[in-house]
């Protein structure tokens, strides 16, 4: 398992995460795995679901035009 050293961590950080660890019982490295964990899972969502919403913007775009429904109802009638 590798080795993470963070220099110039700012004090105010750093308590924040040992008050968060001494809340959930870890050590305070292991805190700092769960948080960047947490915050790498949220990132991969985040990008997954842009990737779905450009996608069904790609499919909509290939939709052929429809027409007004209005439109579409006077013409029904007119039959």
């Amino acid at each position: 398992m590798s080795t993470l050293y963070v220099r110039n961590f700012p004090d105010e950080l750093y308590r924040k995460v040992r008050e968060r660890a001494a809340r959930d019982r870890r050590s305070i490295g292991g805190e700092v795995i769960v948080l960047l964990e947490e915050a790498l899972k949220t990132e991969d969502d985040r990008d997954r679901r842009l990737r779905a919403l450009e996608d069904i913007a790609r499919r909509r775009e290939a939709l052929p035009k429809s027409s007004d429904s209005l439109e579409l109802l006077r013409e029904d009638r007119n039959r």
